[in-house]
């Protein structure tokens, strides 16, 4: 197996198909699809149940018990054959030519971790004409200061080359917490200026609009999840608050 990518979900039956849709479009036939359910409860199993009975490389595990994104991701990396993972929301998009495009820069220039660029579209798939282009090489500090530059839609990892991952058990930026573990392993992150990938921006609105509790996730990772002494995760925290209320550092294009 190729890739595996990896698709943690949760009520979203409204727009999985699509997205299952573009992973079952790509370019490249050679994946699976690891879709691990974090008991939904809306028509979520529906939704899925004709591809599953159509397509033996698309795979479903419903977790026992709600515990969150951290551990719906670390459930499907854990089922992950590939060579390469990757990773997509069950509310995103890809491009149907991305995973090719990505393993071929990753063949060429020998990254192990790379990310690529992705569009910002609303809820309904209307088109935001904001694209976000990755750096060309992101490493541990630069990950931090700039409070992840990087699109959990847009990533993909040498499973082969760097073994499998466990997420860290932090609510949201769980996804940040995870490159910061991959970043320990490998020196950078290589971005690619190709936007490949359509992140839908209506629905997870609400959860960044709320700046108190954003703060306290990004202490929880830098102070109890990285180990940072006080002063170190203060300064980080204060790189975030920068880079969110300025901008400054990210490529963030009106198209």
């Amino acid at each position: 197996m190729l890739v595996s990518v990896i698709m943690p979900t949760y009520n979203c039956g409204k727009f999985i198909a699509e997205s299952v849709e573009s992973v079952i479009h790509q370019t490249v036939q050679d994946w699976e699809l690891q879709i691990v359910d974090d008991c939904s409860t809306d028509n979520t199993k529906e939704v899925l149940k004709p591809y599953l009975e159509k397509y033996p490389n698309i795979h479903y595990y419903c977790l026992p018990k709600n515990g969150g994104p951290a551990v719906a991701r670390t459930e499907a990396m854990k089922r992950a054959t590939g060579k390469y993972v990757a990773f997509l929301d069950s509310d995103d998009l890809w491009m149907p030519n991305k995973l090719e495009k990505q393993i071929t820069f990753m063949e060429e220039t020998g990254a192990k971790f790379s990310a690529t660029g992705y569009r910002w579209i609303g809820e309904n798939g209307n088109d935001l004409h904001t694209v976000l282009i990755p750096p060309p090489k992101t490493d541990y500090g630069k990950m931090i200061r700039l409070s992840n530059p990087i699109g959990n839609l847009s990533v993909m990892y040498d499973q082969e080359a760097l073994g499998k991952f466990e997420v860290p058990l932090i609510k949201k930026r769980n996804d940040f917490a995870l490159w910061l573990k991959i970043l320990k392993k490998v020196d950078y992150c290589y971005g690619m200026e190709e936007v490949l990938g359509a992140y839908r921006l209506g629905r997870k609105g609400s959860v960044s609009s709320n700046k108190l509790r954003q703060a306290q996730y990004h202490w929880q990772l830098y102070h109890e999840i990285e180990g940072h002494n006080v002063i170190r995760s203060l300064y980080e925290l204060g790189c975030w608050a920068w880079v969110k209320g300025t901008g400054i550092g990210i490529d963030k294009r009106k198209v």
